[in-house]
């Protein structure tokens, strides 16, 4: 059984896809141990409750520095028996403590093709915005490894979309949103299969076992 941690600040949609691939079948041997969130109101923490799934509130504000916050954030997923930690819509930066104890373990959904629009404030409707103000017209979505900056780590897997004449930033949005729910519980998937191992700092995939 391959324990994982989803952390979120906002409604959990990609975690309500995890929550459905799970329930679907198609990650056998996954659970999710525990969902955390700095942020208290976050619909990710209502969703994980009805789920019976243990929803904790962390924020580094309540912590008199970045160390004692890293401590708690490492107890708790070590209570947990975490394997694998989700980022799945976290708006935080992850402290480099947290980031070494789960040296690739750690995977994010980005709502872009990366390396292109990523990096500290590309996130939400930031990124959208910069796509079309840059006029691609292909957009797409990225699970990628974490590593110590912004969306930078070697990637997982990713997709694309078409961008459309007329979108508006929403309108992209929700057609890669389709791409992220997709994407991240296959992600998780090859990490629950150990189809993944990192060499030489790229990500590769292994054929299924027959």
């Amino acid at each position: 059984m391959l324990n994982i941690a989803v952390f979120g600040s906002g409604r959990g949609s990609n975690f309500s896809a995890i929550l459905n691939a799970i329930s679907g079948g198609s990650l056998p041997g996954t659970k999710v141990a525990v969902v955390i969130s700095n942020n208290s109101t976050a619909g990710i923490l209502e969703i994980a409750r009805a789920h019976a799934i243990p929803a904790v509130h962390l924020s580094q504000k309540y912590y008199a520095s970045e160390g004692d916050f890293a401590d708690a954030l490492l107890a708790g997923l070590h209570a947990y028996g975490v394997e694998l930690v989700v980022l799945a819509g976290y708006m935080k930066h992850l402290p480099a403590s947290v980031v070494a104890a789960y040296r690739h373990r750690i995977i994010n959904i980005h709502p872009a093709l990366l390396p292109e629009f990523g990096g500290q404030g590309m996130y939400g409707q930031h990124v959208h915005e910069a796509v079309l103000a840059a006029r691609r017209t292909v957009s797409g979505a990225t699970v990628h490894l974490v590593d110590s900056e912004y969306d930078h780590g070697a990637i997982v897997l990713q997709d694309r979309v078409p961008v459309l004449p007329g979108d508006t930033p929403a309108l992209l949005a929700e057609r890669v949103l389709q791409v992220e729910h997709r994407l991240l519980p296959e992600a998780i998937g090859l990490f629950a299969a150990g189809r993944l191992s990192v060499v030489d700092g790229k990500v590769r995939i292994h054929p299924e076992q027959e």
